[in-house]
């Protein structure tokens, strides 16, 4: 069964109830042991402990079927059926055992999201070769000498190993990340330019020392730093939520909380929302310590995931900087966890286990006794709403650092520009942005579209061209000479001819996006360097980065960018900040619409005048009224929240109620409607905590990668047992044929 179908979320058959004491006992040899695999199946297995027997919490490999699979011993064994059935266990992984806390963390996770503890020990177990046992490996990392000639081929080899700051790699991972065959490594590595070298797998990181001096805090920064050093040093659970402006300097802030664990010799983990901003930070980290962190994303290496893997559980690992599932490492005691950009929607995970990394930082700091640190310049609602009701300490940063203020803040009504078709850079951003450049200084574009042009229609029949396996426009990506759906990633060539009629030279893009935004300031600003960042445009985090650094340092006049932009990177020259279409994320019915159009408007218009220079932000909207423009406009943030919580509180919506969605989706069309229609008539459980079920209805996008998509939502008062509620509910039905059924706790996105 797969792990996102349901009905698998009955909790295990040896729950999860012992005392600490009782879960590190001792099995010997041929004792019943119950194991979590990371198969997806709904139970505890029972097996006998192997020879030299085990604890509980210990790795383990046994046999599954005909199979060898990893599983963590769990506790004692059930021994509910034939004994002389129950196979062993086959050995003890040479790892640290997982803690009692890290089971009570994954089992109380599971049972919030109804997810099967299988797939939350899968999520815990991501890194390969954790039972290869302790060996030594040949390295490759930068040597001194310098190479009898340089191809292109070498020279990629280089800046890889350039870029990751000394790290060292295996053959295969060098060669594959350079690009180049293993022989142009072993070139290098005879010529001196590439020292090539035995290692011991696995080996700690260099020690980070808390001591050494940081930047100078002004006073607003040196009181929220003490008021965390204090906080970090109690030893205790805390939530803290951060909030400062724009360039306020809540990074400087929270690394003095990083200081306090790491000298009082916890460690601490610190999430951020964007793999692109973790250069950066990076190296601002190793400034502040000394030496670098672990570092935990998709961007990671195979050998170095778990090589981090293993160093967490055993203490050789002080500091994590690393995406939402960084979460999931076997941490030996964490003391602090920082959410970066906390509000970012990046940190709920949208496919396979739904969770949102946020709350479940939260739910892990009070199991460890750790503190969490919630930092944004726009705060999430509900940890807003958390804050004033005195769930989460407060501290406020008002002034930006040094010398630098917030930016002028306006709107354009476009009502009254004069723009001609297929034109969306209004008269008075344009000069605005000439202004800008004839001071040697930096304008920001920004769009929230990816690609070229959003629909593709064609003149002579009027069809948008539209995915083959979904309910999706199909969005030109001129600079790639291709079509992409946003939501498979299906992709095909820009067609010559309409599709539906057949007709040539009649299809037309309608719309803009990035790649369509800098062809119009190419032409408008002839002479201007022109930058775009958008995600889907470079190939490796290593090509952004490079981007990136390379904007900070002034290598481009115009930046035209999507959300990318707005996330935390600080460009000294930026003076101008243009919001070509501030009315984009108004539209829909998405109760997060006017919140989330609010944090992006304001952390956009943020990158502009992060240093000496004051900044301007343009805002182009056709609704100038709108009481969201408005609120961005006036900077009234408390008065925005206010407004947006109330409305809220009416509606009995999060964070003054609890939702819950259910997406059933079936490559028969009828057969999901038909189930979502049953679930509607059964909703008994649901009625018998007062919530209430929405729907069946076909979902925004209602077919994607060739499955129907119907969508139910269920709306509770907030100290409702939901959880308990949905599983009878949801266990009344039964999945047959292709049908599947995945639950949203606490949905962030009704797509």
């Amino acid at each position: 069964m797969l792990p996102w179908l349901y009905p698998i979320v009955q909790k295990p058959e040896t729950p999860f109830t012992e005392s600490r004491e009782s879960l590190s006992d001792f099995f010997h040899h041929g004792d019943l042991i119950a194991v979590l695999t990371t198969q997806p199946l709904d139970r505890l297995l029972d097996y006998r402990a192997p020879e030299g027997g085990c604890h509980a919490g210990a790795f383990v490999e046994v046999p599954l079927g005909p199979r060898k699979v990893l599983g963590v011993v769990w506790g004692a064994g059930k021994g509910d059926f034939d004994p002389a059935k129950v196979r062993h266990a086959y050995r003890v992984l040479d790892v640290a055992p997982m803690q009692v806390e890290m089971q009570d963390f994954l089992t109380r996770a599971a049972d919030y999201t109804m997810t099967p503890l299988s797939a939350m020990l899968r999520l815990a177990t991501r890194a390969p070769g954790l039972g290869d046992p302790p060996a030594m490996r040949r390295i490759y990392r930068l040597g001194q000498g310098v190479p009898d000639r340089m191809t292109p081929a070498r020279a990629r080899v280089l800046d890889v190993l350039r870029d990751y700051g000394g790290l060292a790699f295996t053959l295969r991972e060098l060669a594959d990340m350079a690009g180049v065959s293993t022989g142009v490594v072993k070139g290098l590595a005879q010529q001196g330019a590439v020292q090539e070298e035995d290692s011991p797998r696995d080996l700690p990181f260099p020690v980070l020392d808390p001591s050494q001096k940081g930047k100078a805090l002004n006073d607003d920064q040196a009181q929220g730093a003490a008021a965390l050093r204090a906080a970090v040093a109690g030893g205790t659970y805390g939530t803290t939520l951060l909030r400062g402006v724009t360039g306020s300097g809540k990074t400087e802030v929270y690394l003095e909380a990083v200081a306090e664990a790491l000298a009082k010799g916890r460690q601490a983990l610190v999430l951020l929302p964007e793999i692109a901003l973790s250069a950066e930070f990076l190296t601002r980290v190793e400034a502040r310590f000394g030496a670098r962190p672990a570092e935990w994303h998709s961007g990671v290496t195979v050998t170095e995931r778990r090589r981090i893997w293993r160093m967490v559980a055993e203490g050789g690992a002080q500091l994590v900087v690393g995406a939402r599932s960084a979460l999931f490492l076997p941490y030996r005691d964490l003391g602090l966890i920082v959410v970066d950009e906390e509000h970012d929607t990046s940190y709920k995970q949208e496919d396979g286990v739904l969770y949102n990394a946020r709350d479940m930082a939260v739910l892990r700091a009070a199991i460890c006794g750790a503190r969490v640190v919630l930092a944004s310049a726009t705060p999430s609602l509900e940890s807003w709403a958390n804050a004033e009701a005195g769930k989460y300490d407060k501290l406020v940063l008002t002034d930006r650092f040094g010398a630098a203020v917030l930016p002028e803040m306006r709107a354009i009504d476009m009502r009254m520009e004069s723009l001609p078709n297929n034109r969306w850079i209004s008269p008075s951003l344009q000069a605005a942005v000439t202004q800008r450049i004839a001071l040697g200084e930096q304008a920001l574009l920004f769009i929230n579209r990816r690609g070229y042009a959003p629909t593709t229609v064609c003149r002579a029949c009027g069809h948008q061209i539209g995915c083959d396996h979904c309910d999706a426009r199909m969005v030109e990506h001129r600079f790639l000479k291709r079509l992409v759906c946003h939501q498979c990633g299906e992709t095909k060539p820009m067609p010559e001819t309409c599709p539906a009629c057949g007709v040539a030279g009649k299809l037309a893009p309608v719309g803009p996006g990035v790649e369509r935004l800098t062809e119009e300031a190419q032409a408008l600003f002839p002479d201007a360097r022109v930058a775009t960042l958008s995600s889907d445009m470079y190939a490796s985090a290593r090509a952004l980065k490079a981007e990136i650094e390379s904007i900070a340092g002034g290598g481009a006049d115009i930046i035209i960018g999507t959300q990318l932009v707005a996330k935390g990177h600080n460009f000294p020259l930026l003076t101008l900040v243009g919001v070509i279409d501030a009315d984009l994320g108004l539209q829909g019915s998405d109760l997060r619409a006017a919140e989330r159009t609010f944090q992006l408007m304001r952390q956009v218009a943020g990158r502009a005048g992060r240093a000496e220079k004051r900044g301007q932000a343009l805002l182009q909207t056709h609704q100038p009224e709108h009481p969201v423009i408005r609120a961005i406009l006036a900077g009234d943030e408390e008065g925005f929240w206010r407004a947006e919580a109330e409305e809220r509180r009416q509606a009995g919506v999060p964070p003054y109620g609890r939702m819950a969605g259910i997406i059933i989706s079936s490559t028969d069309a009828q057969q999901a409607f038909e189930l979502g229609t049953e679930l509607a008539r059964r909703d008994a459980p649901l009625r018998g905590i007062g919530a209430q079920v929405y729907g069946p209805a076909p979902a925004p996008i209602a077919r994607i990668r060739g499955r129907h998509r119907v969508r139910l939502l269920v709306r509770a008062d907030k100290g409702a047992p939901l959880q308990t509620a949905l599983t009878r509910w949801l266990g009344q039905v039964r999945l047959t044929g292709s049908l599947r059924l995945a639950v949203d706790i606490d949905p962030q996105s009704f797509y």
